[in-house]
């Protein structure tokens, strides 16, 4: 009862859980991405809830591993918990369809510590998250070169 408990209220306050895939040429991941991620966890930024990789061949065969299987990376992935294992094999195949072939990504299932908080008060509040949209930091730069412009002409207009 004590476990049940307990698992009810990390639900309760848990974070955002957001699927994020992040791809990269060649095939094989690259020690440094892996640490960063590692960097976020230890941080408290993130709870890394499970992972995957998957790798596209220069063949096109897609060959899928667990992140904890490799111990280069066994930092960012010490804390992986029972939860693991919840990515499987469908996920895969709809990161596979976003690879080039000779290529590969890393599939994370990440909690949002970060946000816990404020999703708590939300709940209790009688609030919920009804919708998330990321944006490419990209469209988010334009937007704000767009804005700078439109207040510097402005400016001249006034002056």
């Amino acid at each position: 009862m004590e476990a049940e408990d307990r698992r009810a209220t990390e639900r309760s306050t848990m974070g955002p859980v957001e699927c994020v895939v992040l791809a990269f040429p060649g095939e094989r991941l690259k020690v440094a991405a892996v640490t960063a991620v590692g960097e976020l966890r230890r941080a408290g930024q993130v709870r890394l809830i499970d992972s995957l990789v998957v790798v596209r061949s220069v063949t096109g065969e897609v060959s899928t591993s667990e992140l904890v299987e490799y111990e280069e990376y066994d930092e960012a992935t010490a804390e992986i918990g029972p939860e693991a294992n919840l990515l499987g094999p469908e996920d895969a195949a709809e990161a596979a369809e976003t690879l080039e072939p000779g290529s590969c990504a890393l599939m994370l299932l990440v909690e949002h510590v970060w946000a816990a908080r404020a999703a708590e008060a939300i709940r209790e509040a009688g609030g919920r998250i009804a919708g998330t949209v990321r944006i490419a930091p990209d469209l988010v730069e334009e937007a704000r070169h767009a804005y700078r412009e439109a207040v510097a002409a402005a400016a001249v207009g006034r002056g």
